[in-house]
């Protein structure tokens, strides 16, 4: 199963997230739920940085895992920007998750 941990803060902002583990719905290579997963997380941190021009903490490693802190210190609308496409990120996955749901839990800390 992949787990996904999205932090909020208190205000609900999205701070950082992570992913780790593999969906096993399919054989390695062949798995649309982890490609799925994989490039709405990626194409997410991709885009932070493409358009918004700031460089998060990014972790990867083994097993899927991949993590992803947003600065806290970020002009506010720079982080209005970074919101907007965290937000989008997070539905994406939840359609993956209403879809997928024996494979993939969304957590919010």
């Amino acid at each position: 199963m992949i787990e996904i941990t999205i932090n909020r803060s208190e205000s609900g902002m999205i701070q950082s997230f992570s992913v780790s583990g593999h969906a096993e719905f399919a054989d390695p290579g062949e798995d649309l739920v982890c490609a799925g997963i994989s490039a709405v997380s990626f194409g997410s941190v991709n885009s932070i940085i493409g358009l918004t021009g700031i460089e998060p903490v990014i972790e990867q490693g083994k097993n899927g895992f991949l993590r992803c802190e947003i600065p806290g210190d970020l002009p506010v609308e720079t982080q209005e920007k970074v919101q907007l496409l965290l937000e989008g990120m997070v539905i994406s996955l939840r359609t993956i998750e209403r879809d997928y749901g024996e494979y993939i839990k969304i957590n919010n800390n």
